[in-house]
């Protein structure tokens, strides 16, 4: 009987556990995207900014006005990517955290059911000892008192056991309905980001794409201006 009993609890519990490192792992990583999110767009502004105080632009007002729409506009993903990054950590991060603070309750519950099998198994051996020995008075007294000292242990047991048999399935099937808005919040908070980020660049590249030059044609021109360069005495090899 314990044999199958601990089939069907070893297969709930192994699934909680496989929750519980999924959740605790998923956890660790939306920190780090998150906080990777934020060094980016602040790396971003330290760039513009930088630019922004070249000497450059002491002398060259089209490059200043670049370098101002530039900075201007990583200021404001840098704003919006912090208000995503709060977003998240209040319906992803934050739910992520509460949700695997359950897991030491029912680890607990798990170790004091395991306890409690543990002297179940005791006493039934103790009873199943006198039951195989030879039926006289003391044997039959002790046989007793060994049957009396087993039943609330064994009844304890199984309602312990009952208990996580019909929650340890709840409790996992719950997960769905439980990460489910967290995750919709998630991709919202994504889509407004992006969303943003489209017309923040769409309008920067309006105002610093003046000449209309592709990709190609860019570097071309600075490859010509890199080959001036180098033509130059003061950068010759010797």
């Amino acid at each position: 009987m314990v044999t199958a009993v601990e089939r069907d609890f070893e297969r709930e519990y192994d699934k909680l556990q496989k929750l519980e490192d999924q959740t605790k792992k998923l956890h660790k990583d939306m920190k780090k995207s998150t906080e990777a999110d934020l060094a980016m767009s602040k790396a971003a502004v330290k760039i513009s900014a930088d630019l922004l105080s070249n000497p450059l632009c002491e002398q060259d007002q089209a490059f200043l006005d670049s370098m101002t729409a530039l900075d201007t506009a990583m200021r404001r993903m840098d704003a919006f990517n912090q208000e995503k990054v709060n977003q998240i950590q209040k319906t992803v991060v934050d739910p992520l955290k509460k949700y695997s603070s359950v897991f030491p309750s029912l680890n607990m519950a798990v170790k004091r059911r395991e306890q409690t099998l543990q002297d179940y198994k005791r006493l039934q051996a103790k009873v199943e000892k006198y039951e195989e020995k030879e039926k006289t008075g003391p044997v039959m007294v002790k046989l007793h008192q060994a049957k009396e000292e087993l039943r609330p242990v064994k009844d304890d047991f199984e309602a312990k056991n009952k208990q996580l048999l019909d929650e340890m399935p709840k409790f996992y099937q719950s997960r769905i309905d439980y990460f489910q808005p967290s995750f919709e919040a998630l991709i919202r908070a994504q889509v407004v980001y992006f969303t943003e980020m489209y017309k923040i660049f769409s309008e920067l590249t309006d105002q610093i794409d003046q000449a209309g030059l592709t990709d190609e044609q860019r570097e071309r021109e600075t490859e010509a201006k890199l080959t001036e360069l180098r033509a130059l005495s003061i950068v010759a090899d010797d």
